[in-house]
């Protein structure tokens, strides 16, 4: 999981105005690391964003990293914004309409500024230090990524699809209902028990790695074959925001399951440490870790189950490793390029989940 703040924000971007044709198309939207159709209501709303360019006859000013609408326009669209927030029935539309705004923001603001494939800024760009691997075909990474962490400079959950491929690292964004559907889809075919949440969840049994895959091979003698026929795909759900707002996203999991399985979500807890990011970002307290890094423990403890060691996991841990390193490089690298401090601030240890 992800932990930002305003004091681990990198620096103020500059602005950017909206420019350009105000539909998103397929290409620019996957090109952000989806494999999805365009939104819908994202579409919306950056028509509606282009349409009161032209009804004020001014341009819309983006900055700072979330995309937020800055200059003359702000208060206007402020209003409408809002408005239209109040206006809708239920919480369903009213998180639909939220994470789509967040998303068409960000989606407008980046264009021409950030790279497509790392988020960094342009001149900052570290794509040619991530090493491609090919993922297991035996399972599939989930980015369960909270609205705003989308298009993040310092999130590290866009390293997993950078390094694995969009089949193999998938992201969908709370909220964005073609993308939770397109997640659900598959933990459908796939089967209840072949579905995994990385979440310490305290209100029901967490199991370990090797409870489950170490104490299930050596009794189910159909599982080794599963697995090294890849018949079937395990599926690991990375929930990608802050701590705080993880429990929104786990609740709204844990509520699709019960509808589609009448269980709760079968979560899964693993013995990580501080990652590199760690030494950069604040965290609630040290015990915590940022997605990648998740995705690095839950390949490391998979690799010492006999019936995987074959998969050639170790080296997938060392390139999500190694990515993670090139993202602290040049997100510190920024910092002090234009003057900003990049020690780690203390935060209380507080539990938040």
């Amino acid at each position: 999981m992800e932990e930002t703040s305003s004091v681990a924000a990198l620096s103020s971007s500059p602005s950017r105005q909206f420019h350009g044709d105000s539909v998103i198309s397929v290409q620019e939207w996957q090109s952000w690391g989806t494999a999805s159709p365009v939104p819908a209501m994202v579409s919306e709303i950056v028509e509606d964003l282009k349409a009161l360019e032209r009804e004020s006859n001014a341009t819309i000013t983006f900055g700072g990293q979330g995309g937020k609408i800055q200059g003359e326009l702000k208060i206007t669209e402020d209003k409408k914004h809002r408005a239209k927030y109040q206006s809708l029935e239920d919480s369903e539309q009213k998180i639909q309409f939220f994470s789509a705004r967040q998303v068409a923001c960000r989606l407008l603001g980046s264009r021409d500024y950030l790279c497509q494939k790392c988020w960094l800024p342009k001149e900052d760009c570290m794509c040619s230090r991530i090493r491609c691997r090919t993922a297991w075909e035996g399972m599939r990474f989930w980015v369960y990524m909270h609205p705003k962490d989308f298009l993040r400079q310092n999130n590290t959950g866009k390293l997993l699809w950078q390094i694995f491929g969009v089949q193999a690292a998938s992201l969908s964004i709370f909220g964005i209902i073609e993308h939770e559907e397109i997640m659900w889809n598959e933990f459908m075919r796939a089967g209840k028990k072949n579905v995994w949440c990385l979440y310490p969840n305290k209100d029901a049994a967490v199991n370990s790695v090797q409870d489950i895959f170490s104490q299930n091979t050596s009794t189910d003698p159909e599982i080794p074959t599963m697995m090294a026929t890849h018949n079937e795909i395990l599926h690991f759900i990375l929930i990608d925001g802050t701590w705080s707002n993880s429990a929104a996203m786990f609740r709204r999991l844990k509520e699709r399951a019960n509808l589609v399985w009448k269980e709760d979500l079968s979560c899964i807890s693993l013995t990580t440490g501080a990652s590199a990011m760690h030494k950069l970002r604040p965290q609630p307290s040290w015990d915590r870790t940022c997605t990648a890094a998740a995705a690095a423990s839950l390949l490391f403890e998979l690799q010492s189950v006999p019936q995987l060691s074959s998969f050639g996991l170790a080296e997938q841990v060392e390139a999500v490793e190694d990515g993670l390193e090139s993202l602290l490089e040049a997100l510190t690298a920024r910092r002090l390029r234009r003057g900003r401090s990049i020690t780690r601030k203390v935060r209380h240890n507080r539990d938040i989940c």
